[in-house]
């Protein structure tokens, strides 16, 4: 019988199927949250260095520690902290939704300008902002496990 631990004695953060365990995916996905709240908030300004820092930061950090443990599979690694960073990242836009809109909310436009209720306008733009959070993080997040799995190779 196979031990759910790949090799306690080296890294001790993967599991057979080649993922972080789940505390280390949470916590990478977590370092993300900082830039997405100050930004709501309007407290960084995105042409800052600290906003430069706070959005390649993470990804870097990411990166980084999957070079260090190597997992199996960095690409499913990284892709599952990518989600869980979408997640925070959709999460985090709701709660402080009404703080970062509170002078201009967003409207639809186009063909759909002015078709809908206030409240079902702002029921689809949410659900957009969630799908496009979560997208984002899953993309992010690949493209760092493609980064990981390119230099564990050529190694």
């Amino acid at each position: 019988m196979t031990s759910a631990i790949r090799n306690p004695c080296t890294s001790g953060v993967t599991t057979e199927r080649g993922a972080f365990r789940p505390a280390i995916t949470i916590g990478l996905a977590s370092l993300g949250v900082p830039r997405v709240v100050l930004h709501d908030l309007e407290i960084v300004d995105e042409s800052d260095v600290v906003n430069l820092l706070l959005v390649f930061g993470p990804m870097l950090v990411w990166v980084g520690f999957a070079l260090l443990t190597r997992p199996e599979n960095p690409l499913r690694a990284l892709t599952w902290v990518g989600l869980g960073y979408g997640v925070l990242l959709a999460a985090t836009h709701q709660l402080l939704w009404n703080r970062a809109f509170e002078d201009d909310p967003p409207r639809l436009g186009g063909n759909l300008e002015g078709d809908l209720s206030p409240g079902v306008e702002e029921l689809v733009l949410r659900f957009y902002a969630v799908a496009s959070s979560v997208a984002i993080g899953l993309a992010v997040g690949a493209v760092c496990g493609l980064v990981v799995r390119a230099v564990l190779r050529s190694r």
